[in-house]
């Protein structure tokens, strides 16, 4: 099955995340205080600085070295000194509990959807409502539907949402994500 994702924008980058796991798992690691495409679009400066994305190359080169590819202009992310350590450390886990086979995360052993929110909970940099909107995009975008995905993905895995990355599929259902975020936003500081 051929994968098409629309999460930055960019064809390349939005190519380089329909093909590699790694990719869309450092994606939605950087998902955090920065707009949607921007964080997702930092696997792809990676790529680029590295020539290519590896994990077991991430998880070898020296940390320092490689936060200084992260902050290099135009940096990964809005904190990329803190995010290349992240990234770093993500890299070396699934080299050390999944022999770098970031996939396996959600396929080996044939896990369910719980199974697999609480392999990606474990991951560095990943809490559960990181964990819950990454299952949901693997169940609505990349077609990895474990028995039980939606339930483990809580509001996230609702069909027809516009919760979160795991919904946006174009720029007008960018737009929508936005302002459901916006209106969230809103009504917690009323509360």
């Amino acid at each position: 099955m051929t994968v098409t994702l629309n999460l930055v924008g960019d064809k390349e980058a939005d190519e380089l995340l329909a093909a590699d796991p790694l990719a869309l798992l450092i994606g939605m690691l950087l998902d955090q205080q920065i707009p949607m495409e921007v964080a997702f679009l930092g696997p792809k400066k990676i790529a680029d600085r590295m020539g290519g994305l590896d994990v077991h190359r991430i998880a070898e080169t020296d940390e320092d070295k490689f936060v200084a590819l992260c902050t290099t202009p135009p940096a990964v992310h809005r904190f990329p000194g803190s995010m290349g350590k992240r990234i770093h450390a993500l890299s070396q886990y699934i080299v050390e509990h999944y022999d770098g086979n970031t996939a396996a995360i959600w396929t080996e052993g044939d896990p369910d959807g719980r199974e697999v929110l609480r392999r990606l909970k474990a991951l560095p940099g990943y809490g559960d409502q990181k964990a819950r909107i990454f299952l949901a995009l693997l169940g609505k975008q990349i077609g990895v539907q474990p028995t039980g995905w939606r339930a483990a993905a809580g509001a996230y895995g609702d069909e027809g949402s516009s919760r979160s990355i795991a919904d946006v599929v174009d720029a007008e259902s960018l737009l929508q994500v936005r302002a459901f975020k916006k209106e969230a936003k809103a009504a917690a500081k009323k509360a």
